[in-house]
């Protein structure tokens, strides 16, 4: 199972957070964020491995060349209404980019939205509906992924706590290979906490 920690900013809690071994971290380029990511923050050893993915919301082509430069990103995830153009369009610019597309999901009929994205997307993101653009810290009925049918894998997200490791493990889905955390492993926006990060990982990475 692939663990994403979204919405890293401060460098030393990148660091203790690599530690923990996560597969991806998450930085966020949405300047309405709370947990907006306006620093860059260098590789260090300790994240060498881990895959940096730059979070943008119907953003541009060159600034996300930008973040993906100066942050070494090693994928993009798009979580707002971007076309499969702009997701077709980044590809042809930088072919060698995963990219991930998140569907904001309610009801089971959001699901299906993702047809749009075959083709032009390494992995989906299902996240909760909500007012805000992520970090709502609330969840969706995951029954309604049942109705997700296609063959492109995706990530689990949207409010998930410290208190849902046995949710995760009874969790089974033919395309789902991991799980995004966020605001419920928070000690304020932008800071984790590795402690809290630790203890849940212990008992969902086995």
């Amino acid at each position: 199972m692939l663990v994403k920690v979204c919405g890293m900013r401060e460098p030393g809690n990148v660091k203790q957070v690599a530690q923990l071994g996560v597969d991806m971290m998450g930085f966020i380029f949405y300047p309405k964020s709370p947990r907006y990511a306006s620093h860059v923050v260098a590789r260090s050893d300790a994240d060498r491995n881990v895959c940096r993915v730059g979070v943008f919301v119907n953003d541009s082509i060159s600034n996300m060349l930008d973040k993906i430069h100066s942050f070494s990103l090693n994928a993009v995830q798009m979580h707002g209404s971007e076309s499969r153009e702009l997701c077709e369009q980044l590809r042809a610019a930088k072919g060698n980019m995963k990219i991930i597309k998140a569907i904001s999901v309610s009801t089971a009929g959001d699901i299906q939205k993702y047809k749009e994205y075959v083709g032009a997307v390494d992995y989906f993101l299902f996240d909760t509906k909500c007012k805000t653009v992520g970090g709502s810290g609330q969840q969706f009925d995951w029954q309604v992924l049942d109705e997700y049918d296609g063959d492109v894998p995706f990530l689990l997200s949207g409010g998930i706590g410290p208190e849902d490791a046995s949710r995760i493990l009874s969790f089974h889905h033919p395309r789902c290979v991991g799980i995004d955390l966020n605001s419920r492993f928070e000690i304020e926006p932008g800071l984790k906490d590795v402690e809290k990060l630790k203890e849940f990982l212990l008992k969902v990475k086995r």
